[in-house]
């Protein structure tokens, strides 16, 4: 073998045991022996340190599945607390507006009590007065009462004659506005004609001084056509004015229709 395969091997060699060294010394570190502790020594320690590491792994997957478990537990207790809380709350609300509902009913039953008894007041009022003027009547003379019946009686017959009296004159008054309203109709009428009638008159005297025009080139002998009477314009106006009031009534009587 060369001299340099030699020093090769010695240096691996010395490697390895360096290495080998450190790694005891390492191991006996960790497991805090002393670091000239026999191979057999380290060994049992290593042993004895794979054994708790087995039983802590084995610890830690038992405690992983408690832990599992134990959520899972977890989980299901906080869905049913959670549904129950919705019930409860769910619960609470429809309390509240039963409550509520509760609350009107007995606010309406007291106002219609309120109102009741008022009513009741006003009858029982009512019926005591109605009491009192009985017991008045009753504590009264029989004098007193057959006055007062008496009076009572006239009362009632002066009412009788005095509606009949109205009753009397409102007849009456009918009457006198139909009789008037033909009075009316027939004065409306002649108002009417008499209007007829001074138009025409109107247009005869306007013929008439026409006709006089052409008939005095005609006289011979120094004679004269008698003249045409003048026309009473005040007269004719007041009979016209007097009937645009009629016709405005009748207007406006129509329109209302």
């Amino acid at each position: 073998m060369a001299e340099t395969d030699l020093e090769l091997q010695l240096k691996v060699w010395k490697d390895l045991a360096i290495s080998k060294q450190v790694l005891m010394r390492a191991a006996t570190d960790a497991l805090k022996l002393d670091p000239n502790a026999s191979p057999q020594e380290l060994e049992a320690a290593l042993k004895a340190a794979v054994e708790r590491a087995a039983k802590a792994d084995a610890l830690v997957s038992k405690t992983q599945e408690d832990a599992k478990e134990a959520v899972t537990t977890a989980e299901r207790k906080l869905a049913e607390t959670q549904k129950a809380l919705t019930a409860a709350q769910a619960a609470h609300a429809e309390a509240v507006a039963q409550q509520q509902k509760l609350e009107q009913q007995i606010a309406d039953i007291r106002d219609n009590n309120a109102k009741t008894i008022s009513d009741l007041k006003a009858r029982l009022a009512e019926k005591d007065r109605e009491i009192k003027g009985i017991h008045t009547v009753l504590s009264d003379t029989p004098q007193n009462v057959a006055k007062k019946l008496k009076a009572l009686q006239k009362q009632k017959k002066d009412e009788a004659d005095a509606r009949k009296q109205a009753e009397e004159q409102a007849a009456a008054l009918r009457k006198d506005k139909k009789a008037l309203d033909e009075r009316i109709t027939v004065l409306e009428s002649a108002q009417a004609q008499a209007t007829e009638l001074a138009a025409r008159y109107r247009e005869l005297h306007t013929s008439c001084e026409a006709l006089h025009g052409q008939l005095e080139p005609l006289v011979k002998g120094g004679e004269s056509v008698p003249a045409v009477p003048a026309l009473d314009t005040a007269l004719l106006e007041s009979i016209e004015n007097s009937a645009a009031p009629a016709e405005k009534k009748k207007a406006g009587a129509k329109g209302k229709r």
